[in-house]
C-alpha cells in the first residue's frame, strides 16, 4: 500500500487497541490514546525504510536517504545468506527484512528500552520521529506542498507538548506498566509495523512477515489472500475503498476508548 493507506491503518489499530483496552479495564489516559495512536501512524510508515523514493526515506532528508540506502544493503544481504531453495537471488532489499514480524518486535524494544535507559530526552526524540513521519502520512497532501523544515517543526512542537503532557501525574506515562515510565511506546511501533506488512500482504507481491519460517520450500514466503483478492498499490481500491474503512474503524474505536474508559 501506500503512505497514506499506511498511515491511517495505524492510526485505526492504535485507536481499536484504545477500545480493547478500555474493554479490559485498562483504559488508555486520553494522552497515550492520542499519542500512541500519532506514534502508529507514523510507524506504519517505517518498514519502507527499505526503499529509497519512500516517504520515510525522503522525511529527514539526507540522513534518512543515507540510512535508507543502508537499510537496503543489509536487507539485501539478510535475503541472500537465509534464502531457501526456492527463493531467488536478489540485488534489493525492498519487502524482506524490515517487512517481517521479528524486524518490527525488535525495532519495538529497542524504542523503549532507549526511552526507559534515557529518559525524557530518549521519548522526545521518539516522538519527534514519529510526529514527523505522522504528519507526512496523514496530513500528506499538506506535507508535499510545504518545506521539510515547516514539517520538523511542527513535529517537534508536536513532540514537546505531548512529552510534556505525559510527564504529568496521572497522565500516563507508565500506563499498562506500572513503575515503568514509557515502556509501553514501543507498542505502538510494533503494532505499527506489523498493520504495514498486513496491508503490504494484500498487494499483489505479497509479504514475507512470517520469515525465518519455511513455507513450501521457501524461508520469505509472500504471505497473503489468494491472487484474485489482492490488489496494485495505490489502486482504487485503496483510495476508495481501504482508506474510508480505516477513518470509519478508527472513528469508532475512538469512540468505543473515550466512552469505555470514562
Amino acid at each position: 500500500m501506500m503512505g497514506p493507506a499506511h498511515s491511517l491503518s495505524g492510526a485505526m489499530a492504535w485507536l481499536g487497541v484504545g477500545a480493547a483496552a478500555a474493554w479490559a479495564d485498562h483504559a488508555m489516559p486520553w494522552p497515550v490514546l492520542v499519542a500512541g495512536t500519532l506514534i502508529c501512524a507514523g510507524a506504519a510508515l517505517a518498514p519502507d525504510l527499505d526503499q529509497k523514493s519512500a516517504t520515510i526515506s525522503r522525511a529527514f532528508g539526507p540522513i534518512s536517504k543515507l540510512l535508507a540506502g543502508l537499510i537496503d544493503k543489509i536487507s539485501e544481504r539478510v535475503y541472500n545468506a537465509t534464502r531457501g531453495r526456492k527463493d531467488r537471488r536478489r540485488t534489493g532489499g525492498h519487502r524482506t527484512l524490515t517487512h517481517t514480524w521479528i524486524w518490527a518486535v525488535l525495532i519495538g524494544a529497542g524504542f523503549s528500552f532507549a526511552a526507559i535507559t534515557w529518559g525524557r530526552w530518549a521519548v522526545l526524540i521518539i516522538l519527534f520521529i514519529h510526529m514527523v513521519l505522522a504528519v507526512e502520512g496523514l496530513l500528506w497532501r499538506m506535507a508535499r506542498v510545504s518545506s521539510d523544515v515547516l514539517v520538523w517543526l511542527l513535529g517537534a512542537t508536536s513532540a514537546w507538548l505531548l512529552a510534556g503532557v505525559l510527564d504529568q501525574p496521572g497522565n500516563g506515562s507508565d500506563w499498562l506498566f506500572d513503575g515503568e515510565p514509557y515502556l509501553w511506546l514501543g507498542l505502538p511501533i510494533i503494532l505499527g509495523s506489523i498493520v504495514h506488512t498486513l496491508g503490504d500482504s494484500l498487494t499483489i507481491s505479497g509479504c514475507p512477515m512470517l520469515w525465518p519460517l519455511p513455507i513450501a520450500g521457501r524461508r520469505w514466503y509472500p504471505i497473503g489472500p489468494p491472487r484474485f483478492m489482492r490488489f496494485r498499490a495505490g489502486a482504487w481500491v485503496e483510495n476508495r475503498v481501504l482508506m474510508p474503512a480505516f477513518m470509519i474503524l478508527g472513528a469508532a474505536g475512538g469512540v468505543g476508548a473515550v466512552v469505555m474508559g470514562a
